[in-house]
């Protein structure tokens, strides 16, 4: 028997709003829900992204439309968009005060709804957030988890790309820690083919030649260009958004880095960071620890340490 799977999504700004496009495109829902503050806003939107329905990429119907809290009693995904855009100059860290006042305020509303399935969360501060509402929420970790570091691999991809020349479908790699400025490429997990990238380093000088700092830069650097150019980043984290929600639908089991909160792996207790994980049905199905460097542990421990920081700090509010 056929099964409507239903997306909601609260807010309906930049974020929000691609992300229902993602899924029209893509065909990967059936029912998308968007809520937000501003109810003429997310009707709005609903009404412009239902116009391009019919031209979907996927060649599929689906509805879209604006509704209330209450929605999430039979959905199956709710993803958290809310938030303001990152200002030029400032780090995801720098909206934790005001993201943490917006996220209280949604948990007063989850608080009256009895949501049974799976959270994905995007809004920044991205690691925090996603756990303060879970920790609020009282809800399992494996089925309450946020993009985490999906972007900066994403971008780690791209750059790594242009860099070597290989089709970033033939590469394996991605950041950990938090998704902002202490993220760090897993240099050492780096596959391209059934090659390391260190080994191939060492085969190929025009690989050796590269600087993995300018390529780490690269990386960071990419989100302040945006939002220093337009003012938002929106079309990569829609992207990674709707890959999460179709290895969920569809039971992929995809390994790719989300933040969870941590329970000894790479040793570390009570905080959420980007690492690699397995996402299915059940949403994050298992965390798999890698073999890092020393170096490599040094600046997850120290990326988890300001996160634990910023979760002591909202727990206290």
């Amino acid at each position: 028997m056929f099964k409507t799977r239903k997306v909601v999504i609260v807010g309906a700004g930049h974020v929000g709003s691609h992300v229902a496009l993602a899924l029209i495109q893509s065909g990967e829902a059936d029912d998308i829900v968007l809520i937000d503050i501003l109810k003429e806003k997310a009707a709005a939107q609903a009404l412009d992204l239902d116009d391009g329905v019919s031209g979907a990429l996927c060649g599929r119907d689906a509805i879209i439309r604006a509704g209330e809290y209450s929605e999430l009693n039979d959905a199956d995904i709710l993803v958290m968009a809310f938030g303001r855009s990152r200002r030029p100059g400032e780090t995801r860290l720098d909206m934790f005060d005001d993201s943490i006042k917006m996220a209280n305020e949604v948990i007063s509303h989850l608080k009256q709804v009895d949501f049974k399935g799976i959270m994905i969360s995007i809004s920044n501060p991205a690691d925090i957030i996603c756990e303060h509402i879970r920790r609020q929420m009282n809800w399992e970790p494996n089925r309450c988890f946020c993009t985490g570091t999906s972007l900066e691999s994403y971008r780690l991809l791209r750059v790594l790309s242009a860099a070597t020349g290989y089709s970033r479908k033939s590469i394996q790699a991605f950041c950990m820690g938090e998704h902002g400025n202490s993220s760090f490429v897993a240099w050492s997990a780096i596959r391209i083919g059934s090659k390391s990238f260190a080994q191939l380093r060492a085969e190929r000088p025009e690989l050796a030649a590269l600087s993995l700092d300018d390529l780490q830069l690269q990386v960071k650097r990419a989100g302040d260009i945006e939002v220093d150019g337009k003012g938002c980043t929106e079309f990569g984290i829609a992207n990674a958004a709707c890959m999460l929600i179709k290895a969920i639908f569809h039971d992929e089991k995809l390994i790719w880095p989300c933040s969870t909160v941590l329970s000894g792996e790479y040793g570390q207790k009570d905080v959420a960071a980007g690492v690699p994980c397995v996402i299915g049905k059940n949403g994050i199905e298992e965390i798999l620890e890698l073999p890092l460097t020393e170096e490599e542990q040094a600046k997850f421990a120290a990326s988890c340490d300001i996160l634990r920081g910023f979760l002591d700090r909202a727990g206290s509010l």
